[in-house]
């Protein structure tokens, strides 16, 4: 199996809870984070959202969507939000949300997964730059979004 890292920044000129508030409301990713075509909520967990199972299904320039679930692990609003995936991709993802010293709020998006579909696995080493690229492609699409999302208008 492919295994992949990822560790991915963001900055974005709003505070922190609004940055929160729309990470972690992924059923509305796929209306500002091109590249998110469905986030559909499974399961419904504790009342701190411990347990919430939600099913992504993300499509970038590449011509293949994948399809995976994310059951929430650790949740401390407005600073960490962590699951697990698992189907097409397995793993783990980890938001870390701070407030940046000079204003605005620093985001740090960690994910570590594997790939599980057999045509990606049966390449071995040759589609990791390319994978590499499309990550990037699709994280950098997210942190416009989010930016045009919480654009304060200027006094």
């Amino acid at each position: 199996m492919g295994k992949y890292s990822f560790l991915t920044h963001w900055h974005v000129d709003a505070p922190i809870d609004a940055v929160w508030d729309a990470i972690s409301d992924s059923e509305r990713w796929p209306s500002w984070w091109k590249g998110v075509e469905q986030v559909t909520k499974v399961k419904t967990g504790d009342p701190d959202g411990i347990g919430d199972q939600r099913h992504y299904v993300w499509k970038s320039l590449l011509p293949y969507r994948l399809g995976f679930d994310v059951v929430a692990t650790r949740i401390e609003k407005p600073h960490v939000l962590q699951g697990e995936a698992t189907g097409e991709l397995e793993g783990f993802g980890r938001w870390d949300i701070s407030e940046a010293p000079g204003g605005g709020t620093d985001i740090a998006y960690t994910w570590q997964v594997r790939t599980t579909k057999s045509w990606m696995n049966a390449l071995g080493p040759i589609p990791r730059p390319i994978f590499k690229w499309n990550h990037d492609y699709v994280m950098h699409a997210g942190e416009v979004g989010l930016a045009k999302l919480l654009a304060r208008p200027k006094a």
